[in-house]
């Protein structure tokens, strides 16, 4: 029997290539290995979106994208969050065990109170539905940035209280440590949506061109020694130039390549990986029953499993 991985992924906007090297990647790779699932944190996402069709239509597109960038169904249980209605039965049961003090840890909830931001329920309480959403499906392992390890460490701390209460109840899940590190985006910061400083998976040429021709560089003439390091076209060449790679390297050393010219190359590079993911997306738009079909058989086996551990857990806390 393979062990269980489970993973998910926020609706919260077109999904860029940051999203696919930090996550997405990972869970096409590792559904050769292990009895997937992944689901789409539509209930999470309701922390930042607020409008119904955005979020109906980002929902969609995520599942859309999954499949597009080499999710297989056959291989993987791809589902929503909110079809699986047990997840937030469990959320409940973990909320009249888990301390608050506990809750207070979480990263997400130290930085929006540190800058002041608006704290609801949803963005405190977030840790426990994730520990409902990793642990009623009997998960083994959980890839997982460096940056999100506390996410798994407080899931195992609640199955721990649980299972201290009510006895073994919960396994403790590992987490698969992703080292994608963090992708850089046209500005240098962190590839993201809400700095505009992305590229999607889904850009048509033109727009990827333009896109990559507004990398922001320093103002090293043609015959000057550059850093790659300290480049942020580079950065991206790490990613889609990697036969290039050393040539184009020492050319910066050298003093031989400008940046317009890496530019070029990359924006050529990106292209030509992107182009699979644009075909497919073109087939699934022409029939959109295809992702509406997997989400249903998605959810069929995911509420089964769903629903036999919160069988069990209900059990054990006098609930039958």
């Amino acid at each position: 029997m393979k062990k269980r991985l489970l993973s998910g992924i926020k609706p919260t906007g077109g999904i860029h290539i940051g999203n696919y090297f930090g996550a997405m990647k990972n869970m096409v790779d590792l559904q050769k290995d292990y009895e997937s699932f992944v689901f789409i944190a539509d209930y999470h996402a309701l922390n930042q979106i607020k409008d119904p069709k955005e979020l109906e239509q980002h929902t969609f597109e995520v599942a859309e994208a999954c499949l597009c960038v080499g999710i297989d169904p056959k291989k993987t249980v791809l589902f929503r969050q909110s079809d699986i209605y047990p997840v937030t039965e469990l959320c409940w049961i973990f909320n009249s065990l888990t301390p608050m003090a506990l809750l207070k840890r979480a990263h997400a909830y130290k930085d929006a109170k540190n800058k002041r931001k608006p704290i609801n329920m949803g963005l405190f309480d977030y840790p426990v539905l994730m520990a409902a959403d990793i642990l009623i499906y009997n998960s083994d392992v959980v890839p997982v940035g460096e940056d999100q390890r506390q996410h798994l460490e407080l899931t195992k701390d609640i199955a721990r209280i649980f299972n201290n209460c009510y006895g073994e109840t919960f396994k403790m899940p590992r987490e698969i440590i992703t080292n994608q590190g963090e992708i850089k985006g046209l500005d240098g910061r962190k590839m993201s949506k809400s700095y505009k400083n992305a590229i999607g998976i889904f850009d048509n040429k033109d727009v990827v061109d333009k896109k990559i021709m507004s990398i922001v560089t320093d103002s090293r003439g043609i015959s000057e020694p550059k850093d790659p390091e300290a480049c942020n076209i580079f950065a991206l060449h790490k990613l889609f130039s990697e036969k290039e790679l050393p040539e184009i390297k020492k050319r910066y050393e050298e003093g031989s390549i400008s940046y317009k010219e890496s530019k070029e190359i990359l924006a050529e590079n990106v292209n030509k990986f992107l182009d699979p993911f644009r075909k497919r997306k073109q087939e699934m738009d022409s029939n959109p029953e295809i992702v509406r079909n997997v989400l249903k058989q998605g959810k069929e086996k995911a509420l089964s499993a769903a629903l036999s551990k919160l069988k069990e857990v209900k059990a054990k806390i006098g609930i039958v």
